[in-house]
């Protein structure tokens, strides 16, 4: 997590928000554009997102669900006014990319790998969010039109051009399944770890009931981003259990990822 130290105004936030930014120390923790987040270590600390309006409400959703299952902070205060404000409490412990854990990156590799097969084990009932497989394709297909494309992950995939992608996509999509209870977003910065231990996920927004090899395939990615290495591919595919991975989905979700 990195911390930047940053000077506010708590008067530009809405009233019942101020309280957790005055007499305190305001640390910047953006690693989107697409959100603005702030750390007060007021109490034992809070995160402060801010985002356009409406965005934040899945993650709000999504972030008391997993803290009724005691796998997130709860969400504190959710407000969407002129913008989306969320709030919620910080988790004991470190994410995945602090250096004692990167250290140790066969370790780090299974405790990802497991933490997510337990994950994937969950009922999801009572998931507020049914058909995350449907909004994952309605998302790519709008962005594909918009010309937003990972020239990273297309070049990795050995494609061309955004078009054979989207091919793939196409001719495949009918293959997924909402399956299984997902983070969405399962990369090393939003795994909490207290001495090995799951403490919490964070930045849930992108959860919901669907497909394992969405979660599979970022934590594949992760571990390849962070540690420079594609050698913990098979490790984390055998400790997750390599019978449950096709790795032709993988793919499809590599191509669907090209317009996430």
């Amino acid at each position: 997590m990195n911390l930047t130290p940053i000077k506010i105004n708590p008067q530009e936030y809405p009233p019942s928000l101020r309280r957790y930014l005055e007499g305190t120390n305001i640390f910047d923790s953006s690693s989107s554009p697409q959100a603005k987040v702030i750390y007060s270590d007021k109490d034992g600390g809070y995160f402060i997102k801010t985002s356009q309006k409406g965005a934040l409400y899945s993650e709000a959703t999504m972030t008391q669900y997993y803290y009724s299952l005691g796998l997130a902070p709860k969400a504190l205060e959710y407000i969407s006014d002129t913008n989306d404000f969320l709030v919620t409490a910080k988790v004991k412990g470190d994410d995945c990319i602090n250096p004692k854990y990167l250290q140790q990156p066969q370790k780090l590799c299974e405790t990802l790998a497991s933490i997510l097969r337990e994950l994937h084990s969950m009922d999801y009932s009572d998931c507020p969010i049914k058909n995350h497989t449907q909004i994952f394709l309605d998302s790519a297909k709008k962005n594909y039109r918009e010309g937003l494309c990972d020239k990273d992950i297309l070049k990795q995939l050995n494609l061309n051009n955004p078009d054979e992608a989207w091919d793939i996509i196409d001719s495949q999509k009918h293959l997924l399944r909402n399956e299984v209870l997902l983070h969405g977003d399962y990369c090393l910065p939003n795994v909490i770890l207290d001495d090995w231990k799951l403490s919490g996920f964070i930045d849930v927004g992108n959860g919901g009931v669907g497909d394992r090899h969405v979660d599979i395939f970022w934590g594949i990615y992760t571990l390849f981003f962070n540690l420079k290495t594609h050698k913990y591919a098979k490790r984390f595919i055998d400790a997750y259990g390599k019978e449950l991975v096709d790795c032709e989905k993988l793919r499809l979700i590599a191509a669907i990822e090209i317009f996430g």
